[in-house]
C-alpha cells in the first residue's frame, strides 16, 4: 500500500513541478496568468469500517488554476499595443469561416494585416463598438460587436466656405502707377495666396492682390487698398458692395470697413478682421480656410475609455471605434487556447460585453502591454519546495522497497 501512497505523491509532485516549469517559462509572456496546482487527500475507507480506522491513500490533483491578477506594464510606444487595467477580455473572432469564433485574450499586442484589420499575432480580429464620430458608442452588447479595420481616408471632402486673413498693408507704401495687371508686379503692392476646396475635394490656389488707392478726399487720414481675388486665372469678385473689394482703415490704422465677412462669387467669404495698415513692413500673421480633401490616414490613438481615433493628413480626428471588452462569472472556468486566450466553457458562465471604465470591466492603455503576472522568486522557491515533495516520496519507495526486501529474506 505504502507503493500506491508514494506512487501518488510522485505524480503529483511531477505535476506540480511541470506547472512551476510553465509559469517560469511564460514569464516574459505578455498577458500570460500563472497557474496554480491544488491538492487533496486520498482516503480507504469501506463502507463497514470504523469511521476512526480510515487510512490515508495518498494525494491527487483536485484542479490546475489560472490566477487572474493584474500583471505589470511594460510601455512600448506602439499604439497598437494595448494593456487592460483591472478585469476584463480582449474580444477577437477569426476572419472569413471563422469569423463565429469568438475568443477571450488578455494579450493586446495587435497589429494590422494587409488588408487594414487590426489583428491579434495569430490574425484574429480585434472586435469593437460602433460609435459615433464623436467617440459615443451607438449600441452594445454581444450583437454590437464588429471588427475594427482602419479607414484610408477620412471620408468626405468638404468644400470652402469661408477664408480669414489678418494682414498688414504697410501704409508708407506708395499708390502704384500702373493700372492693375496680375502679370505686372509693379501695379499691385502685395499678395497673399491660400488652397480652397470645392464640393469633391479638389484644391485650387486663391490669390488676393494688395492695391494701395489715393484717397479720394484730400487730406482724410484714412487709407483706402482694393482686394483683386482670382481663383486660378477666373477673377471673384463680392456679391455685393464695391467691386474690387475695398479695405478701409482709420488714421490709426484699425480696419474700420469692410465690418465682416464679404461673401464672393466663388462661393465662400473673405474676412480681413484683425487687420491693420501700420508704418511696418507687409506681413501676414493669420491665414486660414474651412474646407479639406479627403485625407490620408497619419495616426491612431486610444483612450483610457478605450475609444480607438484615427487622425488624417487633412487635420480631421474621427473615432472609428470603441475597444470591447468581456467579462465572465468565473474566469478560473474558461477553457485555455493556449497563446495567452481563451473560449467559454460551462463552467466559467455566459459572456458579458462592455465598455471600458463602466460596469466593473477595466481601463485600456494604448502604447503598453500587460507583462505576465509570474512572481519569478515565488516560483523558484515553489520549484525547489516541489522538488523535495518529489526526492522525499522517492526516498518513501526506496525505503518500502528496502522493508519488503527484507521480509522477504526472512521468509528465505
Amino acid at each position: 500500500m505504502s507503493f500506491a501512497i508514494s506512487l501518488t505523491g510522485l505524480n503529483a509532485a511531477q505535476s506540480e513541478l511541470s506547472v512551476l516549469s510553465n509559469n517560469i517559462a511564460n514569464s516574459a509572456t505578455s498577458g500570460f496568468k500563472r497557474s496554480r496546482v491544488e491538492f487533496g487527500d486520498l482516503v480507504s475507507r469501506s463502507a463497514t469500517q470504523a469511521a476512526n480506522r480510515a487510512n490515508g491513500a495518498g494525494v491527487a490533483i483536485m484542479a490546475v488554476r489560472q490566477q487572474f491578477s493584474q500583471g505589470g506594464t511594460q510601455s512600448t510606444g506602439n499604439a497598437l499595443d494595448l494593456q487592460i487595467g483591472g478585469q476584463g477580455f480582449f474580444l477577437v473572432r477569426g476572419g472569413g469561416d471563422k469569423a463565429d469564433s469568438l475568443v477571450l485574450s488578455r494579450n493586446g499586442s495587435f497589429a494590422v494585416d494587409a488588408d487594414r484589420w487590426v489583428v491579434d499575432n495569430e490574425g484574429r480580429r480585434l472586435q469593437v463598438l460602433p460609435v459615433t464620430p464623436d467617440g459615443a458608442p451607438t449600441a452594445v452588447g454581444l450583437s454590437a460587436l464588429r471588427p475594427l479595420r482602419l479607414p484610408l481616408t477620412s471620408g468626405e471632402p468638404r468644400a470652402t466656405t469661408a477664408v480669414r486673413i489678418i494682414t498688414n498693408l504697410s501704409a508708407t507704401a506708395a499708390v502704384p502707377p500702373a493700372s492693375f495687371n496680375r502679370d505686372n508686379p509693379a501695379s499691385f503692392n502685395t499678395a497673399a495666396s491660400v488652397t480652397v476646396y470645392d464640393p469633391r475635394g479638389n484644391a485650387s490656389t486663391v490669390t488676393l492682390y494688395y492695391r494701395r488707392l489715393d484717397n479720394p478726399v484730400p487730406g482724410d487720414p484714412q487709407k483706402f487698398w482694393e482686394v483683386r481675388i482670382f481663383r486660378g486665372d477666373a477673377e471673384i469678385v463680392p456679391t455685393a458692395g464695391p467691386v474690387p473689394l475695398q479695405l478701409v482703415f482709420d488714421e490709426d490704422g484699425a480696419l474700420t470697413s469692410p465690418a465682416g465677412p464679404v461673401a464672393l462669387s466663388g462661393g465662400f467669404t473673405l474676412d480681413h478682421f484683425g487687420s491693420t495698415s501700420l508704418a511696418e513692413p507687409f506681413s501676414v500673421s493669420f491665414l486660414e480656410q474651412d474646407g479639406y480633401a479627403p485625407g490620408r490616414l497619419e495616426g491612431i490613438g486610444v483612450d483610457l475609455a478605450g475609444v480607438v481615433r484615427a487622425s488624417f493628413s487633412n487635420g480631421e480626428v474621427l473615432a472609428i471605434g470603441k475597444v470591447a471588452l468581456g467579462n465572465v462569472p468565473n474566469p478560473q472556468g474558461l477553457r485555455q487556447n493556449g497563446n495567452v486566450s481563451w473560449t467559454l466553457a460551462p463552467a466559467s458562465g455566459p459572456l458579458g460585453v462592455g465598455e471600458p471604465g463602466r460596469d466593473g470591466y477595466g481601463t485600456i492603455t494604448g502604447g503598453a502591454l500587460e507583462r505576465s503576472n509570474v512572481d519569478l522568486t515565488e516560483e523558484l522557491v515553489g520549484l525547489i519546495s516541489a522538488q523535495r515533495n518529489f526526492q522525499a516520496n522517492a526516498r518513501a519507495i526506496d525505503t518500502a522497497s528496502t522493508v519488503l526486501q527484507t521480509v522477504i529474506q526472512l521468509r528465505s
